[in-house]
């Protein structure tokens, strides 16, 4: 392991990170991105153990925590200013600590078999990130997303999942239409209108989820191919939260197989 100092913001490896940060398309183009904080970064090595490059800042070097990711990694760390470490932090508050990671990549194809959780145009990072934590806890281990969903691998949508991802099946920018035609399992969404209440159904087996976005809800094609649920609202909302919503179908899926 070697302790280098980066003092200026135009150094080839801090162009590199911010553009991590803030660029979808490098991103992509790159297929890395960057976990921000002791939590995710030690959450990740749990799982992985290979980290690219570690950015931290003098102070945060001998933090406690900063030092029990140093005990699983043998690479680079490269030190910056206070200052420019907040100008490329997400987070605002939290111990100096950015990690340089590839996005991970599967060798095989979603299993129509399992249950599966699927994002259809959900755009806010905050939900989706919160609904894989939901997904993860609940045991469910696969999550599809459509094209015009959050990018899973964003720093943003990786600060609020916690390090769910990294218990997670996750594929990006699949066809509805292609994904339903594949399963042989129940396939519910979530809905206002005739649908059935969630509590009367058998959840005992693997099914799928639906959850649509955040102001137009699902599809036309994903209300026509999956079968409708409702959840019982007796104080009289006129809707739950996605993310909330989601949870209470993946958790009463739970109960129900405990």
């Amino acid at each position: 392991m070697s302790v280098q100092f980066i003092a200026s913001k135009d150094n080839p490896k801090i162009k590199h990170l911010r553009a991590l940060i803030q660029q979808a398309a490098y991103r992509k183009k790159q297929q890395q991105t960057v976990l921000e904080g002791t939590h995710l970064c030690l959450a990740w090595l749990e799982q992985h153990s290979h980290l690219h490059a570690l950015y931290t800042t003098e102070h945060a070097l001998t933090h406690a925590d900063f030092e029990k990711i140093q005990q699983h990694y043998n690479g680079h760390i490269f030190v910056i200013s206070e200052a420019l470490y907040k100008e490329l932090s997400t987070l605002g508050t939290s111990i100096a600590c950015m990690a340089v990671i590839d996005i991970p990549r599967h060798q095989h194809a979603f299993d129509p078999q399992a249950d599966t959780l699927i994002l259809e145009n959900i755009q806010d990072p905050g939900n989706v990130g919160t609904l894989l934590r939901s997904a993860a806890a609940a045991g469910i281990q696969q999550i599809l997303t459509t094209t015009g969903s959050a990018a899973l691998w964003s720093p943003r949508v990786l600060r609020a999942g916690m390090g769910a991802h990294f218990a997670l099946q996750c594929y990006e920018h699949i066809a509805l239409e292609v994904a339903l035609a594949q399963f042989k399992i129940p396939v519910y969404v979530t809905s206002l209108e005739q649908a059935q209440s969630l509590y009367s159904l058998d959840l005992s087996r693997a099914c799928v989820w639906i959850l649509g976005n955040e102001g137009q809800g699902v599809s036309d094609y994903a209300l026509a191919h999956a079968q409708a649920v409702t959840i019982p609202q007796p104080g009289g909302q006129e809707s739950l939260n996605v993310a909330i919503a989601g949870s209470v179908c993946m958790f009463e899926m739970v109960r129900q197989r405990l």
